[in-house]
């Protein structure tokens, strides 16, 4: 039998397909229960746990943290001091020989409620250090954890990436809304831990949920660096306003390194790739300084060192499912003209629970110089795979549905194509090239600077390795798209 050809993003537009939710499957599941053993503390107090990694801006440093001591919850709860513990990376190129020492920070953080019956929380000790001066593509041993107390972490290892230029990241995962269900995890257990509080305005806020996540994911982002952004689930707000505090306090992001000085949007090199990390709960106008920053950020990028520009953030700006849809179109607008002149390659989002793929677009008109947008928000959080699309009879919303959490509402009515004058299309928009209801996850391997293969796989899949549930070519065209947003900057 003839190997199936790939299609290519040259063979494109391609002609919408949906590929609705299959009805022998349920839409989700409960999170795992918090006493599950896969949850559980592996090791005592004060030995290191929630081992983590993260890259930095260059492939030549990485971030280790981890979170020692016991995390309390009451309604009076008192922070451990982080001055009592070091945070020190003992790491070596030979296993069991560990030449060098690094030391970093520490710190704690609280979530205290002012809601009658929600029991306040205080961290472990969470520890950040940064390795610099790696050689590239090199695998080095480690250990982590105080040594003035002989409690250090077994050996781990991890490779690092290899320099900008020719080369690049074998593979890349890329996963959005990431749960602690049985679709996440691979039981009944904690549910929507707002529901019994109906009146506070709190979402994932409890805080052990995070500990337990932690210790699920060590054994995969102790050895594979692991980056985030922030998403509508990280916001749990709590006393005096305050938000984000476990986001900021537990994830090391090269926010320093690359000039953003913020952990809500950064950027770092992998191989021949620029990654660009956006921050949709921040300020985004053109006015501020995230936009400051992402266009200082797109003017040093040198396409000869690193050809690939791919881009993150949580809420998708070109969605057809019901649910989120238009929600962050203001952010849109602000954003996309300067994404779209300086190239952009692939743009990766999620908070869609469902996996959507889209033929380039910019400005919702099909052009083969627009980002290739895919939504990949289905790693299976606990609120179930989202099955209605907005060109369903009677599933549009309204234009007062779907107000974010963060900025402001800029819904609007399509002013050409098909859908002109209206708020949703009749069918699947053109600019949507496949859409399914199903968990998943993304496979992203760069072959060279024009090249990126894109696998989807269904979790239904997991048994099934020569299935895929989308796969294509993405294909530069520099010398195409480079001259059009060169005369297109010219002209505004």
């Amino acid at each position: 039998m003839a190997a199936r050809r790939i299609p290519t993003t040259l063979d494109g537009p391609f002609r919408p397909v949906t590929r609705r939710l299959d009805p022998s499957l349920r839409r989700g599941s409960d999170d795992l229960p918090i006493d599950h053993p896969r949850l559980a503390r592996k090791v005592r107090p004060p030995f290191p746990e929630q081992i983590a990694l993260a890259a930095s801006y260059s492939p030549s440093s990485i971030w280790v943290s981890w979170i020692t001591g016991d995390a309390q919850i009451g309604t009076n709860v008192t922070p451990a001091d982080p001055s009592t513990v070091a945070s020190e990376v003992w790491y070596g190129e030979e296993s069991g020989k560990y030449s060098f020492l690094e030391r970093g920070t520490a710190t704690v953080y609280s979530q205290l409620y002012p809601f009658r019956g929600l029991l306040n929380y205080t961290s472990g000790v969470i520890h950040h250090v940064r390795l610099q001066g790696l050689k590239t593509a090199t695998r080095y041993y480690y250990k982590c954890g105080d040594s003035s107390l002989m409690a250090l972490s077994k050996e781990h290892s991890f490779v690092t990436l290899p320099s900008c230029g020719p080369r690049y990241p074998h593979r890349i995962a890329v996963i959005g809304d990431l749960g602690l269900t049985s679709n996440s995890t691979r039981g009944k257990g904690a549910p929507c831990f707002s529901c019994a509080f109906p009146d506070a305005p709190i979402r994932e806020t409890y805080q052990p949920r995070w500990d337990a996540w932690g210790r699920f994911m060590e054994p995969v982002i102790s050895k594979i660096p692991m980056m985030v952004i922030e998403g509508n689930h990280e916001i749990e707000p709590q006393v005096d306003g305050l938000t984000f505090k476990s986001y900021l306090a537990r994830f090391a992001v090269p926010s320093q390194e690359c000039g953003s000085n913020s952990n809500f949007y950064y950027s770092f090199n992998a191989g021949g790739v620029h990654f660009i990390m956006l921050g949709a709960y921040v300020d985004y106008n053109m006015t501020g300084a995230q936009y400051a920053w992402l266009r200082t950020d797109l003017h040093h990028v040198n396409r000869q060192v690193t050809p690939w520009v791919v881009a993150a953030w949580h809420p998708p700006w070109y969605n057809s499912y019901s649910s989120h849809y238009q929600e962050f179109e203001c952010m849109r607008q602000e954003m996309e003209g300067l994404l779209y002149n300086h190239g952009v390659d692939i743009v990766f989002s999620g908070h869609v629970h469902a996996y959507e793929r889209m033929n380039r677009v910019f400005n919702y008109a099909l052009d083969p110089c627009g980002p290739v947008y895919i939504t990949v928000g289905d790693g299976g959080n606990i609120e179930k795979v989202d099955v209605e699309f907005a060109d369903d009879n009677r599933k549009c919303p309204s234009e007062s549905d779907n107000i974010p959490e963060y900025g402001g509402v800029c819904h609007l009515n399509f002013t050409s194509g098909p859908a002109k004058g209206k708020f949703c299309w009749e069918t699947q928009p053109e600019w949507s090239a496949f859409r399914e209801s199903s968990f998943g996850h993304g496979i992203l391997e760069v072959i060279n600077s024009t090249y990126a293969l894109w696998t989807w796989h269904r979790n239904q899949d997991a048994y099934k390795e020569s299935r895929k549930g989308d796969q294509i070519y993405i294909v530069r065209q520099p010398e195409l798209c480079f001259m059009k947003s060169a005369k297109i900057t010219s002209e505004n």
